[in-house]
């Protein structure tokens, strides 16, 4: 199902069950040694899928380990974005020189737990929540439009962000989001508060949120099917930073897109692929 919120030249892979027989590089495997059954499976399922979306751009499955955030690591000159819950398992991956970033997000379709809103929602998005269209959850909907925007934040910046950093508004017409982006500037100033576009879709039981900063550097001839259907301006927006600033990453050989978990506002983000 993500492949509808993407673009052309970003390839996807999804799973809707885990394989208890799937298999790991040592790497990652080792990464994971200690954690519970349930989290080795939805792991290996993500980097599965990963690597099915990597064969869709005609490269070799290598491994995909985690950074100091805990998000994967990809090989050189790929951007990308996992999600897993309930149910569903997905990776999105495009190379550098066609997309800046990617995030996106899968979240069961059903109501935030109590008390989870009040602390995820800044008071301009809950007004508008408290007017939205009825028969969806936009809660939910709004929990993960915010993964989606940290994740393809994290990407171009190599910073985290706080639920607080971004104010989020939708287009339920168009099944479309902006993000509004508070987060302070990086000292080079090359990445500086901007908004971020995405789209969503609500299907099968599923809430789905997906942003992709296309590259519109200068020095690049973008084909028209990339940004075909997808937000023009999150593509704008981005251009002046494609030309300075290279996507963060591990020593300069890698990309990073990471997951989010819930946090307190005000306090650290905490990274999970």
């Amino acid at each position: 199902m993500i492949e509808r919120l993407l673009p052309a030249g970003v390839a996807s892979a999804a799973m809707a069950v885990d394989d208890p027989a799937g298999l790991l590089f040592c790497e990652e495997a080792a990464q994971v040694a200690r954690a519970v059954p349930s989290r080795r499976l939805e792991f290996t399922t993500g980097r599965m899928c990963a690597r099915a979306a990597l064969r869709k751009l005609g490269l070799p499955g290598v491994p995909i380990p985690s950074g100091a955030h805990r998000e994967p690591l990809w090989p050189r000159g790929i951007v990308g974005s996992i999600t897993h819950c309930a149910g569903y398992r997905a990776a999105a991956l495009a190379r550098t020189v066609d997309m800046l970033a990617i995030g996106i997000d899968a979240e069961p379709h059903e109501a935030l737990p109590a008390g989870v809103l009040e602390r995820v929602a800044l008071p301009e998005e809950r007004s508008w929540l408290a007017a939205a269209p009825a028969r969806l959850h936009w809660d939910r909907l709004l929990f993960s439009a915010k993964e989606s925007v940290f994740k393809a934040w994290f990407t171009l910046t190599g910073r985290s962000l706080r639920f607080a950093d971004a104010i989020l508004t939708f287009e339920p017409g168009d099944a479309s989001f902006r993000a509004r982006l508070q987060a302070t500037p990086s000292a080079g100033g090359a990445h500086e508060a901007s908004d971020l576009d995405g789209r969503f879709m609500v299907r099968e039981g599923l809430v789905l949120t997906a942003i992709v900063v296309p590259n519109l550097s200068a020095n690049l001839a973008v084909a028209p099917e990339i940004t075909k259907s997808w937000p023009a301006a999150a593509g704008r927006r981005w251009a002046r930073a494609a030309q300075i600033v290279e996507p963060a990453g591990r020593s300069g050989s890698h990309v990073s897109s990471t997951g989010r978990r819930y946090r307190p506002p005000g306090s650290a983000a905490r990274v999970q692929p």
